[in-house]
């Protein structure tokens, strides 16, 4: 599904402040693509997101799917544009009191599925994430990644257009990260499927997005295909991304030739 923003403002007030989070955004995201938002904490982003994702109603501006309007529908029609909508979050939002089974089959009951259907596809959702036969595993039992993996089987259950991930991979070791990205690009290979990932992760944008859009103090202040951005980065913000992510693979290079050096061997792997 194609989304495109356009003029999207938002502004939260409480008893002392008022904030504008969003600041006359204008984005388009192409079908079938995995587009990163990258920023830091505060810069925005996740306010995008939920615009984006029509869990708020933008200030002004506004955000079509496929070429038609979907932030100002009636709510009986904005519930059924919903369906079309899957989420992923950082701390995974499972229940706990249900089942690994009980928490993918969650949103098929509240779409009206009927018990065979939902048992069918529970079973396919979680061989398709690597959880075969965990249906009845308590929440408490799982890792990280096995929760996130639940909770990406849960999204994808309604058979979503878009999936929206919300620093998904932030709660995450780095082994078990590159092993969710490389989930999320398998399904997005095969499935017509829409991913926006929110991020502060320049690593996430490098390794599984093909577009990317920079956000900072509420403005998007880059954009563009990732080969791109990473080849000639334009705005500051951009280039301190790019810059801690030379400086971490440096620091692992720095590590890897300290223990060599000592005698051990290092799988780089």
């Amino acid at each position: 599904m194609q989304i495109k923003l356009e003029h999207l403002n938002k502004t939260y007030t409480t008893k002392r402040a008022s904030v504008t989070a969003v600041k006359d955004i204008s984005l388009d995201f192409p079908d079938n693509a995995i587009i990163g938002i990258i920023g830091k904490s505060g810069a925005g982003k996740s306010s995008l997101l939920r615009l984006a994702s029509l869990l708020e109603t933008p200030d002004k501006g506004a955000v079509y799917y496929d070429g038609k309007r979907v932030d100002h529908l009636p709510k009986k029609e904005l519930n059924r544009r919903r369906l079309e909508i899957g989420m992923i979050f950082q701390n995974f939002n499972l229940f706990s009191s249900r089942t690994a089974g009980k928490n993918v089959a969650f949103p098929l009951e509240l779409a009206g599925w009927n018990r065979r259907d939902i048992d069918a596809r529970v079973h396919e959702m979680l061989a398709l994430v690597g959880l075969e036969g965990r249906e009845r595993s308590p929440i408490s039992t799982l890792s990280g990644g096995q929760k996130q993996r639940i909770a990406i089987a849960r999204a994808l259950a309604p058979k979503p257009s878009i999936l929206f991930c919300d620093e998904a991979t932030s709660a995450l070791d780095p082994q078990t990260t590159h092993e969710i990205l490389d989930l999320i690009k398998k399904i997005h290979a095969n499935m017509n499927l829409t991913v926006v990932m929110i991020t502060h992760q320049m690593e996430v944008v490098r390794d599984a997005c093909q577009y990317v859009a920079v956000i900072d103090n509420g403005y998007v202040v880059e954009r563009g295909t990732v080969s791109d951005v990473f080849k000639s980065p334009e705005h500051s913000v951009t280039r301190e991304f790019l810059s801690n992510i030379r400086q971490k693979e440096l620091s692992v290079e720095s590590a890897i030739a300290y223990l060599q050096n000592q005698g051990y061997e290092v799988n780089k792997k």
